[in-house]
């Protein structure tokens, strides 16, 4: 009697500790990775296939990415789908923390937009110093151009230089203004197969590798500057976010280690993204 019960007692013990360890287990395979909701830009680029091994063989942690356009990964980190997003464009990014639903913005790196076109150039932008005047340009020839029109950090910055030109381009919609409403290389096969004008972030641009007649026709403008950030979501408003993980795929992404890598990836030769420091600083 007493064998079998010290028998039962040390089973009991096992399947006790069976259940712990699964649980265990469970726990980290909820844990052991997180949500980036990043820009179609970071990740058409192949920025993230350079960068997330290095940071998964330092850290254990898995990032697996959600490629949106800024609005809409914005709005996935607002959902609480979720628990970092990289993006840029910064107006949508201070409402974002503003209204509760990250912590602060962490500037990362940089690239320029740039403005390309047909080879003929009909609107005769080609070596323009501003992309504003080019634009007005596209208008006022109401050449073909393509929007994203999707509410992208490279949206947000293509109606800015709308603004700036003082021109409406809705009232050419549907003739020569055309929202793709489309991810970055969806609308350049899109300007490719119109022959229109484009504005593209220079990391795209250069690795598309079906640009047919499109040539880069305007850049260098200091309007044409594109800043990306990082912002962890805030846990107050979505209490199950991973934020320890969030938080050290930042540390790594700004670290002099991460800084390094984003520096390293390049495309014929070329740096796609210029890292914005070597140390964790929030954006003014």
């Amino acid at each position: 009697m007493k064998k079998s019960t010290a028998a039962a007692l040390a089973a009991s013990r096992i399947l006790a500790s069976a259940i712990a360890l699964s649980a265990s287990m469970l726990h980290a395979d909820e844990t052991g990775f997180i949500i980036v909701a990043s820009t179609t830009s970071t990740q058409n680029s192949g920025l993230f296939d350079h960068l997330l091994p290095e940071f998964q063989a330092a850290t254990g942690i898995e990032a697996r990415v959600v490629a949106l356009g800024t609005g809409a990964a914005l709005a996935y980190g607002e959902r609480c789908d979720a628990d970092v997003v990289m993006v840029h464009a910064p107006a949508l990014e201070r409402e974002f923390v503003e209204n509760g639903y990250g912590l602060e913005r962490i500037a990362l790196m940089h690239n320029d937009f740039v403005i390309v076109g047909p080879r003929n150039d009909p609107a005769g932008i080609r070596g323009a110093d501003s992309a504003a005047g080019a634009i007005a340009a596209v208008g006022s020839k109401r050449a073909p151009f393509v929007s994203r029109g999707d509410r992208s950090g490279t949206h947000t910055k293509e109606l800015a230089l709308w603004r700036e030109s003082g021109l409406d381009p809705t009232r050419g919609a549907g003739a020569w203004y055309v929202e793709s409403g489309s991810g970055m290389g969806q609308s350049l096969n899109m300007a490719r197969a119109m022959d229109a004008y484009i504005l593209v972030d220079r990391g795209t641009w250069l690795s598309f590798g079906n640009r047919g007649g499109l040539q880069l026709l305007v850049e260098g403008d200091p309007a044409l500057f594109n800043p990306y950030s990082v912002i962890a979501i805030d846990p107050e408003h979505c209490p199950n976010v991973r934020l320890e993980q969030a938080q050290a795929f930042i540390d790594w992404l700004v670290s002099e280690t991460g800084q390094e890598a984003i520096g390293r990836f390049r495309v014929a030769g070329q740096p796609l993204f210029i890292p914005h420091h070597q140390q964790r600083r929030a954006v003014e």
